[in-house]
């Protein structure tokens, strides 16, 4: 059963198209990645999806029923995990979870449950009497989660739920997304981190420039770009490499610096490596160390948008 449908979704600002034409559905009990680089759609149509915003054309299906002809249904069986906070720093974490869960009209012993099962199920409950404005960003961001699951949705959208905290809060977050995916519920998923969507993710789509440009599991997605490689070359000094030279050479698809990392993603069957060398060493730049990648997910964005997720 398809738990979400976008048919034709379009989204204009003025004469700008955000969103263009999207089409795609999302199986009960996927993890479904969805990427994009800043500017790329990915925000206007996941607001589209919860219902912030509306399309100017096409349609949103959850659970069968069109999202803005059936919105209390719709809303009552979605759960949104927003990238900025969305908690009362003046409520303990037992009242935020409270007014988000009693906004579905879960009254009583009921609400009393649920409050409990969400900040159980996030590892606040002992801090269920304290004020966020006491907590880490990794307990406000669990915190986050816990409001917006108290209702049990079937569908959640988590929309870059591990930004900005530590190691630990970051791996307790994907093992609750796991958790809550085994439990039955399906999951969007947006992260501008490349390797939790490959870790967690069933499927993934990439939208750039308002379309989605590739949809797939991650082997699929990667053995789009079989004909490329990746060359990661250390460098003593990358201040002042020019990447334009790089990006001439016959072969080589993109080019990324990352302080003193040079990522070159190049055609497979060109054997242009010592071309690569040669123009660094051109442009009076030490190589500390090469090796080359394996593709992954990062290799296929690069290689179909042309520039990193964080851009």
């Amino acid at each position: 059963m398809n738990v979400l449908e976008l048919k034709n979704l379009t989204k204009k600002f003025a004469d700008f198209v955000a969103v263009d034409n999207i089409s795609l559905s999302i199986t009960e009990g996927e993890i479904f990645g969805f990427l994009g680089a800043n500017g790329a759609g990915k925000s206007t149509t996941i607001n589209m999806i919860a219902g912030l915003l509306r399309p100017n054309e096409g349609e949103i299906n959850i659970l069968g029923k069109n999202s803005f002809k059936n919105s209390k249904f719709a809303k009552s069986n979605l759960g949104v995990v927003p990238q900025d906070l969305a908690i009362y720093e003046d409520l303990t974490a037992a009242e935020n979870v409270r007014f988000f869960a009693g906004l579905y009209g879960i009254r009583g012993a009921e609400l009393d449950e649920r409050v409990h099962e969400a900040l159980e199920f996030v590892g606040l409950h002992d801090k269920q009497k304290e004020y966020p404005k006491n907590f880490s960003g990794g307990m406000k961001r669990r915190l986050n989660i816990a409001c917006a699951i108290a209702h049990r949705p079937k569908l959640i959208i988590m929309d870059e739920p591990t930004v900005g905290i530590d190691p630990q809060s970051r791996n307790y977050i994907l093992q609750s997304v796991r958790k809550l995916n085994e439990m039955g519920c399906t999951i969007i998923y947006t992260s501008h981190y490349m390797e939790e969507v490959e870790e967690i993710c069933s499927k993934i789509a990439i939208i750039d420039h308002g379309k989605v440009i590739a949809e797939g599991t991650k082997e699929q997605l990667i053995s789009i770009i079989t004909n490329t490689k990746d060359v990661w070359i250390e460098v003593k000094s990358g201040g002042n490499i020019d990447i334009g030279l790089i990006k001439e050479i016959n072969g080589v698809k993109s080019v990324t610096l990352e302080e003193t990392l040079l990522k070159v993603n190049s055609e497979i069957e060109l054997n242009n490596l010592n071309k690569i060398i040669q123009s660094l060493m051109n442009q009076g730049i030490e190589i500390s160390s090469l090796h080359e990648k394996e593709p992954n997910l990062e290799t296929v964005f690069l290689t179909l948008t042309g520039r990193n997720l964080r851009d």
